[in-house]
């Protein structure tokens, strides 16, 4: 029976320590127990205990390099998940200092999720996609011919995506935004060409990214996206 298995799968993620596990591993790295021990404020074997819960459950993935034990999200579906549930979640409260409200300031902005692009930046880019016509969402997301040639003059190797196990393309609903944002293999292609670009890059060690100057004028050029109103200005 179906339903038994998924209050089962539910019950691993209605703890918050194992919440917050997932949340910090949206950012695609492999993390020890320690650093998601500190991350959520509690004692090591405590860590250790939720994170061999989330692994037999399928939500997390082991990996071992010598005799360090690292773990990340089972795979790109998982994190989707995640963030999906985090935007049916009710929104939290605003943060009470100023580095949690800098940080959370960053993240709304722009973020990866997982693999592809999050916050304002994602769903801007998205939207900015289907506008141009590269994307369209008469009958779901789906990329059009245009998009095509831009996803492919991007160097995005499109029938290689198709073969794929994961979705080809979907959309994925922003936390923060509680609009869709570009997910999938299509998706993540369309953020790491971005970094290689140089059109974005991480702001510290957080998941949170930032639109560089050449990302600026290349967005603006190829999407349409504006320019930040001080360079109109000048």
């Amino acid at each position: 029976m179906i339903a038994p298995d998924l209050a089962k799968f539910a019950a691993l993620l209605a703890d918050g320590t194992r919440a917050s596990f997932c949340v910090s591993l949206l950012d695609g790295r492999a993390w020890t127990a320690g650093e998601l021990a500190r991350s959520a404020g509690v004692a090591p074997s405590t860590a250790t205990e939720h994170i061999n819960q989330l692994i037999a459950g399928g939500v997390l993935a082991e990996r071992r390099q010598g005799r360090h034990r690292y773990v990340q999200l089972a795979d790109a579906r998982t994190a989707e998940l995640i963030e999906t549930l985090a935007a049916h979640a009710p929104s939290a409260p605003r943060p009470t200092s100023l580095r949690s409200a800098t940080i959370a300031s960053a993240l709304a902005s722009g973020r990866t999720c997982y693999d592809h692009l999050a916050g304002r930046l994602g769903v801007q880019v998205t939207a900015a996609m289907v506008e141009r016509g590269l994307l369209s969402t008469d009958n779901g997301l789906v990329v059009t011919a245009m998009g095509t040639r831009w996803l492919t003059d991007l160097g995005v190797d499109l029938d290689g995506l198709r073969r794929a196990r994961r979705p080809f393309i979907r959309e994925c609903l922003d936390w923060t935004e509680r609009l869709s944002h570009v997910a999938g293999g299509v998706g993540a292609a369309v953020c790491q060409a971005f970094f290689d670009a140089g059109w974005i890059t991480r702001t510290g060690s957080s998941r949170a990214v930032r639109v560089t100057a050449t990302g600026e004028t290349a967005l603006h050029k190829q999407l349409g996206i504006p320019l930040p109103a001080a360079e109109l200005a000048g």
